[in-house]
């Protein structure tokens, strides 16, 4: 029996010590390189995309995909500060719908999937971005495509 005890003891601390060693989702998604690439990659692809690209009509990309990247790297455990303004102020007057913000959510995993992000660090990824969505959206509405409204007031460019 105190072999058994002894055996199970040594299981719990080795997995214990595996556990604590786990590297953040920063490093385990590749880095800033690869973080750059795929933020750089989902942007074109929010901009291309006639279901959410018309809320970006006036936002200057440069900063855009900026600020993405500080976010995203910061958000899983990287280096990056991101200093850009809170999502409630961010989107502000924007009028997102929920279903604006479903398209983008997609463009995201879909972007993952062609960077073949394996399942845990995407869903590790797209389960950090979903409780954006109560500061993002202001529409509960499945509609997408809808105008940025004349009231919305964009972030001025980045400063060379």
């Amino acid at each position: 029996m105190n072999r058994v005890a002894l055996c199970a003891a040594i299981i719990l601390v080795l997995s214990a010590a595996g556990f604590s060693q786990q590297k953040s989702l920063y490093d385990r998604l590749g880095g800033q390189p690869a973080i750059e690439a795929v933020v750089k990659d989902f942007a074109g692809t929010v901009l291309a995309d006639a279901r959410i690209n018309k809320k970006f009509a006036r936002s200057n990309a440069d900063r855009l995909v900026k600020n993405l990247i500080d976010f995203v790297c910061m958000a899983t455990g990287g280096p990056c500060k991101y200093t850009g303004l809170d999502m409630k102020t961010a989107h502000k007057n924007m009028s997102v719908t929920n279903g604006e913000f479903a398209a983008l959510a997609e463009d995201l995993s879909k972007t993952l999937d062609k960077f073949k992000v394996p399942a845990q660090e995407k869903g590790e990824l797209l389960a950090a971005v979903a409780p954006l969505n109560k500061d993002i959206v202001e529409k509960k509405s499945d509609t997408t495509g809808t105008p940025l409204p004349k009231s919305f007031k964009p972030a001025p460019p980045l400063k060379n």
